[in-house]
């Protein structure tokens, strides 16, 4: 099914903002752009809901009502339990509060499993747990291609292992692992699985529940929507790790790993997400189908385009000497986010891009055990060029023709 790129662009007023005219965005890793549902719930919560949720008076219980429909509905798309889902301030914080709960459960001699291939997010809160005595083993990535071997994981489990770590995408490998593959290799030594689902999310909302980890994390503002941050805790695994947050809150499941009070208007304004993805449905599928098919239907139309552009660009920068391409050459077998080492500091080459309309990244994007680990110097960063569905053909050719001169 062909993805409809006008309709979808429609979608999404940066495209139609002035200021943004001509200007082809290629920094999607690091945050989309918001589609309108969202942005419209924002400004209505804000305008006409801005109280204490949750209360009798009408203001406050709509308020209430909107922000359970978020929870509701997402936790729905996702293929999981309402109370499964928790929202907190970003990825990070949730990863964060994650770990000192299992710091809490786990005993000093007992191992979790993490990998180099990750941005700090997702691996410096669970390396942190060898101040308690955990013993932390790292699954390493072929320093040649970045690849996350699964054989190699398995000579890293046995019957200490408690948790496994790992990316359903690297943010700049851009490889894409096998979820369900590796959960089962973890899941059959014991052990539960955490998957940082940041960089794959922006590509298409998974079914969690058949993929199969114990937990899965993203975060909105890169899933066209706020700044929040989406956590899956299946029930056995939530029920099990002890409560951080307030006392009166441990027996709410989606509010044991939410610390502080959630941003009321953010929350509510998730929902704008899971308004995008009926409309995309009923305008590229149509007809009845559950949340989670619906979504599932939406990943494949955006992977299909996304796919049929990276292949061009993969082909044009791998046949260049003076760049190295990171990761996979096979748009199949990676998501659009293409990491380039350069001989010069890849921020200048970002900057230098800025002149033909191309907006890029040059850094090291809080990936700097990946880089280190392929023999990419840190300091010198790497170019970034990540888009997403909204993308077009004539972005990608913008792309191409700046990459020409710059390069």
């Amino acid at each position: 099914m062909t993805l409809d790129s006008k309709w979808v662009r429609a979608q999404f007023p940066a495209f139609a903002e002035p200021a943004l005219q001509g200007q082809a965005f290629f920094e999607n890793a690091g945050g989309s752009y918001t589609c309108q549902p969202v942005i419209d719930r924002l400004f209505r919560f804000y305008t006409q809901r801005k109280v204490q949720p949750y209360a009798p008076y009408e203001a406050s219980s709509l308020g209430g009502q909107e922000m359970d429909e978020a929870r509701r509905r997402m936790a729905a798309l996702l293929g999981v339990a309402t109370d499964e889902l928790s929202f907190g301030p970003s990825t990070t914080q949730n990863t964060y509060v994650l770990a000192q709960a299992f710091g809490q459960m786990l005993q000093p001699g007992e191992a979790i499993v993490v990998t180099n291939q990750d941005h700090e997010a997702n691996t410096g809160p669970w390396r942190r747990l060898a101040e308690r005595g955990i013993e932390v083993r790292e699954w390493q990535i072929d320093p040649e291609t970045g690849y996350l071997d699964p054989n190699r994981l398995e000579d890293l489990l046995d019957e200490k292992v408690r948790l496994v770590c790992f990316p359903h995408c690297s943010n700049v490998v851009g490889q894409i692992n096998p979820v369900t593959e590796i959960t089962a290799l973890a899941h059959a030594a014991g052990a539960f699985v955490c998957v940082d689902g940041v960089s794959y999310a922006p590509h298409g909302f998974v079914d969690v529940g058949d993929l199969g980890p114990d937990i899965y994390l993203f975060s909105a503002y890169k899933t066209f929507g706020p700044h929040q941050g989406l956590m899956v805790i299946r029930r056995a695994l939530a029920e099990l790790l002890p409560n951080q947050a307030h006392v009166f809150n441990a027996g709410t499941l989606y509010k044991r790993f939410t610390p502080a009070g959630p941003d009321h208007a953010q929350v509510a304004a998730c929902a704008g997400m899971a308004d995008y993805v009926d409309a995309f449905y009923a305008h590229h599928v149509g007809g009845d189908a559950a949340p989670a098919a619906r979504s599932v239907a939406m990943h494949d139309v955006m992977r299909d385009h996304e796919t049929k552009l990276l292949q061009p660009l993969l082909d044009a920068v791998s046949n260049r000497n003076a760049v190295r391409l990171i990761g996979p050459e096979n748009a199949q077998g990676r998501a659009p986010t293409v990491a380039l080492a350069t001989s010069r500091p890849a921020g200048e080459i970002a900057a230098d891009l800025v002149k033909h309309g191309i907006m890029a990244g040059g850094g090291d994007f809080y990936a700097g055990r990946a880089l280190s680990a392929m023999g990419v110097d840190p300091a010198k960063g790497v170019l970034r060029l990540s888009f997403t569905h909204y993308t077009t053909q004539a972005e990608i050719d913008q792309l191409l023709n700046a990459l020409d001169d710059v390069l």
